[in-house]
């Protein structure tokens, strides 16, 4: 356990009236003073930008790396997988919403949300212990990682210096420059694209266009893989132009075809049938070489 740090942001501009503009995502928040922007851990303090999710740890376990998932990653492998709390995305199917969606709200300038702080040192140490267990680095994944970018940034240098791979799991709404810094110290990212629609992704509080580029630009520097989490009703048509387009940026990125189980604000939904993830599986591989069907259990 390590004591909590008050971290300043990167790519934060001041604006009028003490309010500061962030420029981590694509939401650009102007956040006002003693407020946060819509992820719930970048805050505004004085007229500066904090990453007041910073070192904050939800999740901590040793997991096989197909969980992430990542099947052509080192498989049979272990990693170690932490997570903190907030997302820059609202779905309503989110199925970890309970770390990413219902926060109970935001991280106080005490910390008194965090249920424990690990440093960038004390998480490392951790991985190269568990390394004699077959772990073979860290996985930034369960909340979405990159909104805690400092903690992020911090950690991988950290993890790299000690001879260990570093995976992200995200939802890939993030800025080039942000992504650019980020991804020589990367080795591998799952990257959720949701759907393919403009509308689709409105009604998430977002755009597919940002995700597009984070995969084009990740594919150029480190392994690739991407999931979609098919919804019934909502994006099955969506699968083949996901496809259709991957195989444009490189034929050889695997996709994830995972199964929706109700969850959060669409609790009353129907799973997903497994019928369907295979239809799509099939439809995908017109054009991929590697699709995979997730969650069929």
């Amino acid at each position: 356990m390590s004591e909590r740090t008050l971290r300043k942001a990167l790519f934060q501009t001041r604006e009028d009236n003490n309010s500061v503009r962030c420029g981590l995502c694509p939401h650009r928040c102007l956040i006002a003073e003693n407020s946060f922007g819509a992820c719930g851990a970048r805050s505004n303090s004085g007229g500066e930008l904090i990453a007041s999710g910073y070192g904050a740890v939800s999740s901590l376990a040793l997991d096989p790396i197909e969980k992430k998932p990542l099947n052509l990653f080192h498989p049979g492998k272990m990693i170690l997988s932490v997570g903190g709390y907030g997302c820059n995305l609202q779905c309503r199917f989110c199925q970890n919403h309970e770390i990413s969606q219902d926060t109970g709200g935001r991280f106080s300038d005490t910390g008194e949300r965090e249920s424990r702080v690990v440093s960038p040192e004390d998480l490392t140490a951790l991985a190269v212990r568990t390394s004699r267990d077959g772990n073979i680095g860290v996985a930034y994944t369960y909340n979405e990682p990159l909104i805690s970018y400092e903690y992020l940034y911090d950690c991988a240098k950290k993890v790299r210096e000690a001879g260990l791979l570093n995976v992200i799991v995200t939802n890939g709404y993030i800025n080039k420059e942000p992504l650019e810094t980020l991804l020589p110290h990367i080795d591998a990212m799952n990257i959720d694209l949701k759907g393919f629609t403009e509308s689709f992704y409105k009604s998430l509080g977002g755009s597919p266009e940002p995700v597009k580029e984070t995969i084009r630009l990740a594919a150029d520097n480190c392994h690739v893989e991407v999931t979609t989490l098919v919804i019934p009703g909502q994006n099955e048509e969506d699968i083949e132009p996901i496809a259709r387009w991957l195989s444009s940026v490189d034929p050889d990125i695997a996709l994830h075809l995972s199964r929706f189980f109700p969850r959060y604000q669409y609790s009353d939904k129907e799973p997903t049938p497994r019928e369907t993830i295979i239809r799509l599986r099939e439809t995908a591989k017109k054009y991929l070489k590697n699709v995979f069907a997730g969650n069929m259990h």
